[in-house]
């Protein structure tokens, strides 16, 4: 009996849709590296040091991909320190084993050893990083990420003529492992870095350099696509470029509101994708960057580090390039106007609504001396010892097992699941801060969140010690920057302020100065996801919190089970 023509058609349709669907799907690339973690001899201003790089490169191996792809990375650790790699922004959705954080997600590669991490890029585009997430080897070992649209797709933006890739990375003369661990002994802060690098070189400005100093080649008429990364380990940074405009269209791997700027602030760990024409003057110009260093008083590397954009139809390619004029060091108000300029393109899918209202939290803190301790041992001011809080809770990394291990085999004793939701005490958080404030308590706390929380977190700077513009990191996931202000955050008055029609997406927000950020996301990715400050020195004095978060219902809301090579502890 003869099918009729309506259902034949309706049933080779389906299969026609079938076969596309399958054949966006094979689109998908899954690419293969390998990353040999070494020491390798590295001389900058005029000194040879040896250096922890991957694959003996300094910065590391660029990684492109496109929104969709797989990447397999197997890490072979052959230097003398225990290494983590972290995929600086990658959702990863149901893959948290391979996020990195030593201790939170994995325990560390052992010298010796190795771990292959692998994870799928799944709805971001535009650029991303990777690097150590251990003591302080990101220093040396990091570099981009570069995600290109899913094949077939293209940007929301003219395809540019060229894709450059600008990293901002801290340079030592002395080991940066040797720097972290005389500041643990002494208490005190760390020594600030000698040099500012632009994709490894430090430029012009400083000795031995200028041979090495990193060219960005451009041609008239062209607009091309320059990926900024701020690798620093612990300084934000002014980035500019001598008479050039930029039109930021990207941030943390998800497009903007394009809007125009003559200058750019990166607290560590934030990337932003900016589009620069060719409408110069053929000549060399310099792109230069310096501290955003909002600390009074605190001291920090007044360098500058440059770069040279290089026009191919320049009559002479030895003419002293123009120098653009940076902000001062101390300019809040240039960087506030840059980061409340961001938007989202569209639609968004903020929450409009929370199941769960934190209030944290971050700043420094002093602690005393204990009794008995050697004076060189509390170099900090008054005899003390730096320290730094959320909600008045200094984090301490386990040791014994990684937060991951725990919660998912349901060991006891590693962690407790009572970080506070609001702080212990309410103050004046920017005001004069009472002496008794300053010391806080040390712990292994979480807070536990239920799969498809809709979750505010609102971040409260303080003046304790020395208020500063901190970068708040939340790894697993992007979150929207509803509000941003100054001084304590007042729900009263505050929340009128709240963007819930076009908030950017990031993954690292700028907490500004004596101020405050609101940021939401729903709790759709199951884990032990920390958020911490991403100056590696506030880190490490415990400026950090991690959250729990339950499985869903079902294998697509759970968590993978733990790859077979990962590290024991």
């Amino acid at each position: 009996m003869a099918q009729p023509t309506g259902i034949v058609s309706h049933m080779f349709l389906t299969i026609l849709l079938i076969f596309s669907s399958l054949a966006c799907f094979t689109n998908a690339k899954t690419h293969h590296h390998g990353f040999v973690v070494q020491a390798t001899k590295v001389t900058r201003l005029c000194k040879t040091r040896n250096s922890i790089t991957v694959n003996g490169q300094f910065p590391g191996p660029t990684l492109e991909v496109n929104n969709g792809d797989s990447l397999v990375i197997k890490v072979v650790n052959k230097a003398k320190y225990n290494v983590t790699i972290h995929w600086h922004g990658v959702r990863q959705i149901r893959t948290a084993w391979a996020d990195g954080p030593e201790f939170i997600t994995q325990c560390p590669i052992r010298p010796g050893q190795s771990y292959t991490y692998k994870f799928t890029i799944s709805g971001q585009e535009g650029t991303l990083w990777w690097h150590a997430h251990s003591s302080w080897l990101r220093a040396t070992v990091y570099g981009a990420i570069v995600i290109h649209p899913k094949q077939g797709d293209s940007y929301p933006f003219p395809k540019p003529n060229r894709d450059s890739v600008i990293m901002l990375g801290e340079w030592w003369n002395a080991n940066p492992i040797d720097v972290i661990n005389e500041a643990r002994r002494t208490g005190g802060a760390p020594n600030v870095s000698d040099a500012y690098t632009i994709n490894g070189q430090p430029g012009d400005l400083y000795n031995c350099s200028s041979k090495d100093t990193i060219k960005v080649p451009m041609s008239s008429g062209e607009t091309n696509l320059v990926r900024v990364i701020n690798a620093a380990l612990n300084q934000q940074l002014f980035f500019k470029i001598a008479n050039h405009k930029f039109t930021v269209v990207g941030a943390d791997a998800s497009y903007v509101k394009p809007f125009t700027t003559s200058v750019l602030m990166l607290g560590p760990g934030q990337t932003t994708d900016v589009l620069i024409k060719g409408d110069q003057t053929p000549g060399r110009y310099y792109m230069a960057a310096r501290a955003y260093a909002s600390a009074q008083g605190a001291p920090f590397d007044n360098t500058t580090t440059t770069a040279i954009l290089e026009y191919t139809t320049a009559k002479s390619n030895s003419s002293k390039p123009a120098m653009p004029t940076l902000p001062p060091f101390n300019d809040t108000n240039t960087a506030t106007a840059f980061t409340t300029s961001f938007r989202s393109p569209g639609k968004t899918l903020v929450p409009k609504t929370v199941d769960e209202n934190l209030f944290i939290t971050a700043g420094l803190g002093i602690n005393k001396c204990p009794p008995k301790a050697k004076a060189s041992t509390c170099q900090a001011p008054n005899n003390t010892r730096f320290t730094a809080s959320m909600n008045n809770v200094s984090f301490v990394l386990p040791s014994n097992f990684s937060l991951l291990q725990a919660h998912h085999n349901g060991i006891p004793g590693v962690f407790t699941t009572d970080f506070p939701a609001k702080p212990p005490v309410t103050f004046d958080y920017t005001g004069n801060v009472s002496r008794s404030l300053w010391q806080p308590t040390r712990g292994t706390k979480v807070y536990k969140l239920k799969y498809g929380d809709k979750v505010q977190v609102v971040l409260q700077g303080t003046s304790i010690f020395t208020a500063e513009n901190h970068p708040i990191h939340l790894h697993g996931y992007d979150f929207y920057v509803v509000a941003e202000g100054f001084g304590n955050f007042n729900p009263k008055t505050d929340t009128s302020k709240f963007n819930l029609v076009d908030p950017p997406l990031r993954n690292t927000v700028s907490l500004p100065i004596n101020g405050w950020a609101v940021i939401r996301f729903v709790a759709d990715n199951p884990g032990t996801w920390i958020m911490h400050c991403h100056l590696d020195v506030h880190t490490g004095w415990g400026l950090a919190m991690v959250f729990v978060v339950d499985n869903g219902v079902g294998l697509m809301e759970s968590l993978q089970q733990p790859p077979k090579d990962l590290p024991r502890c």
